[in-house]
């Protein structure tokens, strides 16, 4: 055991101090963290200058928080780390639908509606049909499964960021599948819109030369018995966002048609496939 403290063994000295009766879960990441914290600095030489810089961004970011806000989420979405961790803990076989990030804007209790219902109440944007089926992996129809959606409105905004302008669930809905696994309800195209960029995780995007722009796309969470909760989102192709997501949560399978159909009820359909993994599964 090392006693005192070098640069050389920097990450083995704070690491030695680790109690021997401790949750080994607690000391396998701590000592992974140290060991990949220590080298990081070391690899760049980091200056004490950068480093108080650091602390400030990292303290700034803390002031920010509250029950509305969590800048700290915000940093780990646009640094990729959301999504990371998001698809170590969603690893799924060939075929089923992939999951991505579930965002902040999900709110619980979202009213039960009919197939076909329409889910945007402000009378804002071009309207669209989004319509498929949710599927196991061999292509059989999901009885029972449950759709809870969600978007933004034509301006960019979800129902909860703009309270007195917006309807209450406006662009929100969930729906229950029949013995078929189809699905239908008429939203609107989604828009692109920037995530708040205006605290310390937005002067660094402008720092990095990065926008803040999020790729137009509609939320589902499907959740049906015996299978997996998919969390996912599918995105509009022709989006000029949609190679430059900020917080990278676009996949290639996410990626869903929107033909011009402008049939007298709809300017636009959007047909989907969810598949579903079942429980114990993965890839």
């Amino acid at each position: 055991m090392t006693q005192f403290f070098t640069e050389d063994g920097s990450a083995e000295t704070v690491n030695a101090r680790m109690g021997e009766d401790i949750d080994p879960r607690v000391s396998e990441v701590m000592a992974c963290l140290v060991k990949h914290l220590h080298a990081f600095a070391k690899e760049i030489d980091l200056t004490q200058e950068e480093w108080e810089v650091g602390i400030d961004f990292l303290t700034r970011a803390g002031k920010l928080c509250s029950d509305e806000r969590q800048e700290f989420i915000l940093l780990s979405d646009v640094l990729g780390f959301s999504m990371l961790v998001d698809a170590i803990n969603n690893r799924r076989p060939v075929g089923a639908t992939e999951n991505t990030v579930f965002g902040p804007f999900h709110v619980a209790g979202a009213p039960e509606r009919n197939m076909g219902e329409v889910i945007s109440l402000d009378g804002k944007g071009e309207s669209c049909l989004f319509e498929g089926r949710v599927i196991d992996l061999h292509g059989k129809p999901v009885e029972g499964a449950r759709i809870d959606v969600w978007c933004d409105n034509a301006d960019g905004f979800y129902d909860v960021q703009q309270p007195d302008i917006q309807p209450k669930w406006n662009n929100r809905g969930i729906f229950t599948t029949e013995k078929d696994g189809t699905y239908s309800f008429i939203g609107i195209k989604p828009v692109s819109y920037p995530i708040p960029d205006d605290g310390p995780v937005g002067k660094m995007l402008a720092a990095l030369g990065r926008h803040p722009y999020r790729p137009a796309h509609m939320h589902f969470l499907v959740t049906a018995p015996g299978f997996q909760k998919l969390v996912t989102h599918t995105f509009v192709g022709d989006d000029p966002y949609i190679t430059s997501d900020t917080v990278f949560g676009v996949k290639q399978t996410l990626v869903a048609p929107f033909e011009h159909v402008n049939d007298g009820r709809t300017i636009w359909r959007s047909p989907f496939d969810f598949v579903l993994t079942p429980v114990e599964q993965n890839g």
